[in-house]
């Protein structure tokens, strides 16, 4: 994966077509997720509100896997829901569906962080875009809030999780219809929190 210096978001497609559709991860037509999509979008009248509802409800009512020491480990969004847990790949499958399911485009999103003390080894960070009339395509991330994490849906300005702070870190920039391969296949060999933290993905980066 490319690491890009800050220019425009890019879509990995041209179309919207595929960020509305259902896939293995982001299986929005389940009975599940289109009761809580529907129940979110009720009394708004427009996207921006729709969305909003979506984004605040994974990021304060689905807890991160590893602040809560939660298990099981979840890849897909009706598992997450299930659940009412996941790791930050899994929220970002649960949103995306949400979003998509009240016809809402929306993709998947990457960073490369360091876990923790601004220190290697890296792991991949997921989050979503979501593609808003009159905006575009606007990034967000749910993972939860935590002390020095204050993420907050506040287009046209980002207002994330976490920014890249040292060398080795990228912020990638495109969006992507369904998870990465590697995220998914992270996701579904791992049987606990610890476990999966323990053994965080990562990708290469090429400078560009």
């Amino acid at each position: 994966m490319r690491k890009n210096g800050g220019g425009p978001i890019r879509s990995h497609h041209a179309q919207l077509e595929p960020y509305v559709s259902a896939s293995t991860s982001i299986n929005w037509r389940h009975p599940e997720i289109l009761k809580k999509a529907a129940e979110l979008a009720a009394k708004r009248r427009n996207t921006l509100d729709i969305a909003r509802a979506c984004f605040e409800f994974v990021r304060d009512e689905i807890r991160h896997s590893y602040d809560f020491r939660l298990n099981p480990v979840t890849c897909k969004a009706s598992d997450v829901l299930k659940y009412q847990t996941g790791f930050c790949y899994a929220k970002s499958h649960l949103l995306a569906a949400l979003l998509r399911a009240n016809n809402i485009p929306a993709g998947m999103c990457y960073q490369r962080l360091t876990k923790a003390d601004e220190k290697p080894p890296f792991s991949l960070h997921g989050l979503n875009a979501v593609y808003l009339p009159g905006i575009g395509w606007y990034r967000l991330d749910a993972r939860g809030n935590k002390q020095g994490v204050e993420a907050a849906f506040t287009p046209p300005k980002e207002n994330l999780a976490f920014s890249i702070k040292i060398r080795g870190e990228a912020d990638f920039r495109e969006i992507w219809p369904d998870p990465l391969p590697v995220i998914v296949d992270f996701l579904e060999s791992v049987d606990t929190f610890q476990e999966a933290y323990d053994n965080l993905p990562d990708i290469e980066v090429v400078a560009g």
